[in-house]
């Protein structure tokens, strides 16, 4: 009878997720580690989706940028919950739309120490118009640091370029050591 009423639990579960999945239009979701092997499959089946759909090529390919983008961020920045899983980066990826726009959810574990850097970061991008951003995006080519996980600092430039949208953004804090960084890019229809 325990198992009965596990699974019965399980389904109510998974029939709850369904249905709110459908009332907040969330087409697509993955949770786990984000690897290239990963990012190539949840690229191609958002491509997919997104050509079966209506929509113009250009708001395609912008959905379709600014997930890899998400995508390689999570895989070469985010941290563990614990050391014993310190090479797997994990992150949940959610991919929604509504009649104006798509959203891109990202959310991945990040050590506390980090926040004030990436906040920092995350603000400059806001604050700047297109022409900041392709100025700034300019100068990090130029002048950019690679940081010990490859990249420039170029992520979220490239992202509110592509997006023409402010970048939101949360840190929920987990432990003392470590939040949960949720990001959030919306990509307009028309």
């Amino acid at each position: 009878m325990d198992k009965f009423k596990e699974n019965q639990g399980f389904l109510d579960f998974a029939y709850q997720m369904y249905k709110s999945m459908k009332t907040n239009e969330i087409n697509l979701v993955y949770e786990g580690e984000v690897t290239q092997e990963i990012t190539k499959t949840f690229t191609s089946l958002t491509e997919r989706s997104l050509a079966k759909s209506a929509e113009s090529n250009t708001v395609q390919r912008k959905v379709f940028n600014v997930m890899v983008e998400c995508l390689q961020n999570i895989s070469k920045h985010a941290d563990s919950l614990s050391e014993e899983e310190e090479d797997e980066r994990r992150g949940i990826v959610m991919v929604s739309h509504g009649e104006e726009s798509y959203s891109i959810i990202t959310g991945n574990v990040i050590k506390n120490e980090k926040i004030p850097e990436l906040r920092k970061n995350l603000e400059l991008v806001n604050s700047l118009d297109k022409e900041g951003l392709s100025k700034l995006y300019k100068q990090q080519m130029k002048e950019g640091r690679l940081s010990d996980k490859g990249g420039a600092g170029l992520g979220f430039i490239d992202i509110a370029k592509k997006t023409g949208s402010n970048l939101s953004y949360q840190f929920k804090e987990l432990t003392s050591e470590v939040s949960f960084f949720i990001l959030t890019s919306t990509i307009k229809r028309n």
